[in-house]
């Protein structure tokens, strides 16, 4: 923009103001050629940072638009861009911006940027008239019967996103889910396009509003926009949204940060000039035709790399990076190695973005190098390509369709950059369909997955699976709101509890005292596990009678069928036991879990049975003892061992085999379960399959145990664990390295990551005993990013 560019004059006097203390002890001569100098330097630094002039004639940016368009565009029919303009100038003509200049400045200046950024005719015409149905009398309607159904719905979009409503002390908490919401919200990425302009020259005119304001705006733009700018790969944007972010947010760090990087720019400057001629010569040499060039980094990565490493400016060295830009993917890799032939890279800093390119498709070579005088500096070597992707990111792509007019560009030329962008996306079809790329576009890049995000009227995101209605949100605000709640608005209008909610969508519950709590039939319209939880457990609490009758009669069975003095085992102190181990405060709770299938009864008159034997083992007498040894000895003389190293109770010679779905090994408790042909299955204790075995089915059940010792039991025995940890490259290699380590051999892995990037690898393997087991488990767990490990139980 080179008639609206201008050096950011008016903000140096806070620098001023800021250095008046440290100055006042300097000579006064010297200390003015210095503030002169430095005066003069950082004006040049803040050049880089475009803001608009003021009052410029419209006409003037009118031109500038338009010989924009003219550069790129293969049509040179501008007719509909030159009647927006004349639309909007008029729909405007009587609004002024805060700064006192013509309303029609802004959407001129927003159509500029999306212009910069190569974007079709469409969505330049949108710029134009983005404000036009929010600000002013004309339409949506009129809006379609003048540019078509295309211009309509870009504009629509983004005067629904202009109605998201941010609280300022929630943006930070919340800001990933508003990010979210906002993509979802946008069925065409070019009204997020659009948005971003928006955003980026209200950031450039900031300076008009209050301090509040700009704090609030600028919190906003780092929290939300700017991150979407760097999804998209529109660095170009994102740069600049991140450094007048940090201005406004932290500008004592700011204008400290222009300051020293100004005042040694001409060493740092000379360096990497000669930098960059060495490469030059020797990319040259090695016959490679290439652009070298040098570039300082914004403000704000250097900035971040301050804070995360915890350095001052004076110990960043790499402030500037070189970058090579070459013909051919085969260029940037046979420049890659000239460069590692003339300088000493610095290992586990190179990185390969050409054949993993990031998920927003930004594609390069990078590798940090240590310098001729032991500075290190990082040189990014890439294809024009690849170049215009980092720059324009999603935006870099609509110029390779064909134009509304039906004109086409060179088609050969056209062609090849269409295979050049389906390997990238690894797309195998045809892209001319515009709506098509941008569907595929969204979901490839997972814009937003399968949910969908809503307000509650006090502003708070709430995040619901996709085909939510008012009962999973009323649930997911309280469990207390959902059992009172009697129906629901969205959007201030009354709506069927089955209304299936949309991005963007404010619901209010309504909920009354006389409620009689939730229906069975609010299971079968839910979408969220939660809602569903919380509908189940009002139902356990309503039916806790009839549950604690069920669950004592189930108890009663039991103990009848196994011979088992019920009034022995159920003694307070018994009782009280129980209780603490599986978090009930009174019995009828525990009855009323056994009644609604919570708890096995098996599992509580074991628990009991073992409480009983203990105590009466204390209170035996000596006539009492000899006859305990006798009968233990008879036992013992009943019990057989098997080859596996298990005794079995009562059978001799019998086929044992151990149960694949739980893996017992020495160590653990076991049980046997008599098969029909097969012998005895063992399976631990806690076996999902023994705790869930039906009543009929439990006389099967037979005791067993490992032998005398564990050492007495020879031989590797299969074991099986998940480990639950946050997502991160070299999770795999650091637990493979502790097995490799114990010389255990692992059988089988499976790995998977949510969408939440929680991975969950489950490992099967062969250990000696549960004590093995147990000291392999507990050094996982040192792991860093290992959340929680468990045992595979069926």
């Amino acid at each position: 923009m080179n008639k609206t560019e201008k050096t950011v004059v008016g903000d140096s006097e806070k620098l001023t103001a800021a250095k008046s203390v440290r100055d006042s002890e300097k000579p006064a001569a010297a200390k003015s050629v210095e503030d002169s100098e430095k005066m003069a330097a950082i004006k040049r630094v803040e050049a880089r940072v475009k803001s608009m002039e003021d009052f410029t004639d419209p006409d003037e940016l009118y031109k500038e638009l338009v010989a924009s368009i003219r550069k790129y565009h293969p049509s040179d029919d501008i007719s509909m861009v030159e009647k927006a303009y004349k639309i909007a100038r008029e729909a405007h003509k009587d609004q002024k911006r805060r700064s006192g200049e013509p309303y029609i400045i802004h959407p001129l200046c927003v159509a500029i940027i999306l212009a910069d950024l190569e974007m079709d005719k469409e969505t330049i015409v949108a710029g134009l008239l983005h404000d036009v149905v929010e600000d002013t009398i004309m339409t949506s309607e009129e809006i379609r019967a003048e540019f078509g159904e295309d211009v309509e719905q870009l504009v629509d979009g983004v005067t629904k996103l202009g109605r998201l409503n941010y609280s300022a002390d929630k943006v930070e908490v919340q800001a990933e889910n508003l990010r979210k919401m906002f993509l979802a919200m946008a069925k065409d990425i070019r009204v997020i396009l659009i948005k971003l302009a928006d955003r980026l020259h209200n950031m450039r005119t900031l300076k008009y509003m209050s301090p509040d304001k700009q704090k609030e705006k600028a919190r906003e733009t780092m929290d939300i926009y700017a991150p979407i700018a760097q999804r998209l790969g529109i660095s170009k944007i994102k740069v600049e949204l991140d450094d007048l972010s940090l201005k406004y947010l932290q500008p004592e760090v700011y204008y400290d940060l222009v300051e020293k990087i100004a005042l040694r720019k001409a060493e740092r400057e000379k360096f990497v000039q000669g930098i960059v001629d060495e490469v030059k010569k020797h990319i040259a040499d090695a016959g490679i035709k290439a652009q070298v060039d040098g570039r300082v980094k914004h403000f704000f990565s250097i900035y971040k790399k301050m804070v995360n490493q915890d350095k001052t400016i004076d110990q960043i060295y790499d402030l500037f990076a070189v970058r090579i830009i070459v013909d051919s993917v085969k260029d940037c890799y046979a420049a890659l190695g000239v460069i590692h032939e003339m300088y000493t890279p610095i290992p586990g800093r190179f990185k390969d973005y050409i054949a993993m390119p990031k998920p927003n498709m930004y594609q390069s070579l990078h590798t940090t190098l240590i310098g001729p005088n032991g500075t290190p500096f990082e040189i990014q070597i890439r294809t024009f390509e690849m170049h215009r992707t980092a720059e324009y990111g999603i935006a870099a792509h609509w110029k390779y369709k064909e134009q509304s007019d039906g004109k086409k560009s060179n088609g050969n030329q056209e062609e090849a950059k269409m295979t050049w962008l389906r390997q990238i996306l690894e797309w195998q079809r045809d892209m001319s369909d515009n709506r098509e790329f941008l569907n595929l576009l969204k979901s490839d890049l997972d814009l937003f997955a399968e949910n969908v995000y809503c307000f509650t009227p006090a502003g708070d995101v709430k995040n619901l699976p996709a085909g939510s209605n008012p009962i999973d949100f009323a649930y997911s605000v309280h469990s207390a709101v959902g059992n009172k709640m009697v129906g629901a608005r969205v959007n201030g209008k009354l709506v069927n509890i089955d209304y299936v909610i949309q991005n963007g969508d404010r619901i209010e519950i309504i909920t009354s005292q006389n409620s009689k709590g939730p229906s069975r039939d609010w299971l079968k319209i839910v979408k969220s596990t939660q809602a569903k939880n919380k509908i189940n457990q009002w139902f356990k609490q309503e039916l806790k009678e009839d549950n604690i009758i069920k669950g004592r009669d189930m108890m009663n069975a039991y103990c009848k069928a196994k011979g088992i003095v019920q009034s022995d085992i159920t003694k307070p102190e018994f009782m009280q036991v129980v209780m603490t181990k599986y978090g009930f405060r009174d019995w009828d709770s525990v009855m009323a879990a056994i009644g609604h299938g919570g708890l096995k009864e098996g599992q509580v008159i074991n628990r009991l049975l073992e409480e009983y034997k203990k105590k009466t083992q204390k209170e035996m007498t000596d006539d009492q003892v000899l006859a305990s040894v006798e009968n233990t000895a008879r036992e013992r003389s009943q019990r057989h061992t098997s080859k596996s190293g298990i005794v079995v109770k009562g059978i001799d010679d019998v086929a044992v085999r151990f149960a694949k779905c739980c893996s017992p090994v020495p160590g653990d408790e076991i049980v046997g379960f008599v098969t029909r042909g097969r012998g005895v299955t063992i399976h631990r204790t806690d076996c999902v399959n023994i705790i869930h075995l039906p009543t009929e089915d439990r006389v099967r059940l037979i005791e067993a145990e490992w032998q005398a010792a564990a050492s007495d039991v020879s031989g590797r025995f299969p074991a099986e664990i998940k480990i639950f940890g946050n997502n991160r490259t070299g999770l795999l290699v650091d637990i493979s390295k502790i097995f490799t380590e114990r010389k255990i051999d692992v059988l089988g892995v499976n790995s998977r990551t949510s969408k939440q990037g929680t991975a969950t690898i489950s490992m099967s393997f062969e250990v000696e005993s549960r004590a093995e087991l147990d000291s392999l488990i507990s050094k996982i767990r040192q792991v860093e990013s290992v959340l929680d490990i468990e045992r595979t139980t069926g």
